[in-house]
Parts: structure tokens; sequence; C-alpha cells
């Protein structure tokens, strides 16, 4: 197969599907990708937003805040199950990355909170954020905005399950 045809099949599914590739930011030690977000209901208060974060470096650090345009605070959230309930609560002081880990934000588990949204993001398009870090200090990212109940970056519209936080 020619490589201009392989170029061109690529460059489809990204119109398609209107997320472009992930990409992947750098502050000191600490590494960002997967950075992606998902729109939400109208009238919805609150976003969630997640990445994958990894530690290069020989000491901890911890994900302390951020912001994104469309929201007025930021937070950093765990959520677990247990006993079949579903259990939320703001880390404080943030997400500690340890030295050589890499820690998932996905749904149904640690994420950023936007709050108090003014308008939601929309599927297809990117928004610039700042993730702030103990150590790393300040990284400007964008986040890939997936269809509503997108459970990854990357789902197609229709594939998600609920979850998350458009309805809280």
């Amino acid at each position: 197969m020619p490589l201009q045809l392989i170029v061109f099949g690529l460059f489809a599914i990204w119109l398609v599907t209107g997320i472009a590739p992930a990409q992947e930011y750098n502050a000191g030690a600490i590494k960002i990708g997967k950075v992606w977000t998902r729109e939400i209901p109208g009238g919805a208060k609150v976003a969630a937003g997640f990445m994958t974060v990894t530690n290069t470096g020989k000491e901890p650090d911890t994900l302390i805040g951020g912001s994104i345009p469309f929201a007025g605070k930021f937070e950093v959230h765990e959520m677990t199950m247990a006993g079949g309930l579903m259990k939320m609560r703001r880390l404080e002081p943030g997400l500690t990355i340890k030295p050589g880990e890499t820690v998932v934000l996905k749904p149904g588990s640690f994420h950023v909170m936007f709050l108090d949204v003014t308008q939601g993001p929309k599927q297809g398009t990117r928004v610039k954020g700042m993730l702030v870090f103990e150590k790393a200090g300040r990284v400007d990212v964008e986040y890939a905005v997936a269809p509503i109940g997108a459970r990854e970056l990357g789902e197609g519209a229709g594939k998600g399950k609920g979850g998350g936080h458009s309805g809280h």
C-alpha cells in the first residue's frame, strides 16, 4: 500500500473522529499524555478531566491543581467503590506520583474535576488548560474533547456508558 494512501487514511480517521492524536507534555521529571475530557450535557455544572502522568525523576511530585477556561474551580479527585457505593473525595494536597510511577487518571478512578462550569466543551474540539505540580510547576496542556459518556480517549459517539460527573 503506498505511503500516501496510508497517510490519507489516517487523516480521514482523524477528520471523522474529530480528535487529533494525543500530545505529550513535559515539565521537569513529569511526563503527561493522553489528556482529555468529554462533552457534558447542557446545563451541567461539573466536568472531569483525564490523563496519564509519569514521574521519571528520583523524587515524588504532586499534582496540586490547575485551571481550564470554562470552569471556576479545578480540583484533584479520587473515585472508589465501597460496598456497592460510589465514593468520591478531593485529594489534599493533591495526587502524588512516586518516582518511576505512571498514574492513569480515568473515569471511575483518579481524575481532575472542573467545577462551576460556565459552558461545557464540545466534542471534537480541543481546550487549552493548565496543570500545577508541586515541584514541576505549571504545565500548559490541551484537552481533547470526547463524546458525552466516553470511557476513554478516542471512543466513538454512542459507545460510552454513563459514569463520570455530568450528573452531579
